[in-house]
């Protein structure tokens, strides 16, 4: 089993819009926007869940009907809720802007809501035996008191070694969220140290690392712990560095499928649910059995990861594939 914990929000996304055509005006003017359930790790347990795999959502949620659609639209795709805490702050709002070739860009209304006020008192105090990788990332590391919270659950259940869970994160960082750059630098750097898997986008990359290459940024990050560092390059594919346990490193690369781009909305989210997805449905799950994957194993955890998130990138919002439909998506 998967937990994933961190930030579940409302997307405000633009009604009717796509990257290519860009957002259509309202009769007013203004533009549309329509409330979808999201959050990096909040989409990730989606997908985790549409692709067969147990996994259960950890935080907290507001007790007013976004909440209430945040926590139904989970249980309704077989995420466990039973750690959710529900409170009485109102839920954090994304307000998305696409525009035609460009990233999705996002404004966010955090200040005192439920998922951010997540706190240590918050965590149970031992986890489930069953679950074997805690998810974590995004815009609840930039947030108090949810940031903390976090952070101890991963040092304290990374610190068990072989016997506790894999730890992987996804950073999936938006700048405008962070208001001292070093520190922020500092603290990244202590949580990668405590991850063995770590999946972060080029973009993520260059705010971390300014001016170094990619692959001379990943290594980096690969020799202050992880056993795993994934890059995903968008239509490129993705890129993964292995690090043995007697020190060698695998370098892997993997395309992505060829399928029309309505938006990238959970691209990235969905991508690190399914490679996460892969390595549980194969039993590959630890950490003793993550090293000792082979190139063609990795290569195939890394397609089958491109091939789900291409599947979102063929559909408006976060809308993550099921397995059934990754298998039947045939490239050439």
């Amino acid at each position: 089993m998967i937990l994933c914990c961190g930030e579940a929000l409302i997307d405000m996304v633009p009604l009717g819009v796509s990257q290519t055509q860009g957002d259509p005006p309202s009769r007013t003017g203004g533009t549309v926007f329509s409330p979808c359930p999201g959050g990096s790790p909040y989409n990730t347990a989606l997908a985790i869940g549409r692709l067969g795999v147990a996994v259960r959502f950890m935080g907290r949620l507001s007790k007013d009907f976004f909440g209430d659609l945040l926590v139904d639209h989970l249980a309704a795709n077989k995420v466990g809720t039973d750690l959710i805490i529900r409170s009485r702050e109102h839920s954090t709002l994304a307000f998305v802007k696409l525009e035609a070739g460009k990233e999705p860009r996002y404004v966010f209304y955090t200040e005192g809501t439920a998922d951010r006020s997540f706190s240590p008192a918050d965590l149970p105090a031992t986890l489930p035996e069953e679950i074997r990788c805690i998810l974590f990332g995004s815009i609840a590391m930039t947030m108090e008191p949810v940031a903390t919270a976090i952070e101890s659950l991963i040092f304290r259940e990374g610190g068990r070694g072989e016997r506790g869970p894999v730890i992987s994160m996804d950073p999936n960082i938006r700048p405008f969220m962070i208001h001292d750059r070093e520190a922020y630098r500092k603290r990244f750097e202590g949580w990668i140290a405590g991850s063995t898997i770590v999946k972060i986008s080029s973009a993520d990359v260059n705010f971390i690392y300014p001016g170094l290459a990619l692959e001379a940024a990943l290594r980096r990050l690969l020799n202050t712990g992880p056993r795993l560092v994934v890059s995903t390059l968008g239509p490129e594919g993705a890129l993964a560095l292995l690090r043995r346990d007697e020190g060698d490193i695998i370098r892997v690369n993997a395309p992505a499928a060829d399928v029309p781009v309505a938006d990238t909305i959970g691209a990235g989210d969905t991508f690190h649910g399914a490679l996460l997805s892969w390595l549980e449905l194969k039993g590959n799950m630890s950490r003793s059995r993550l090293t000792a994957l082979s190139e063609g194993e990795l290569r195939d955890a890394l397609f089958f990861a491109n091939k789900a998130a291409s599947l979102v990138c063929a559909r408006h919002g976060a809308d993550p594939p099921t397995l059934a439909e990754v298998e039947a998506l045939h490239t050439g």
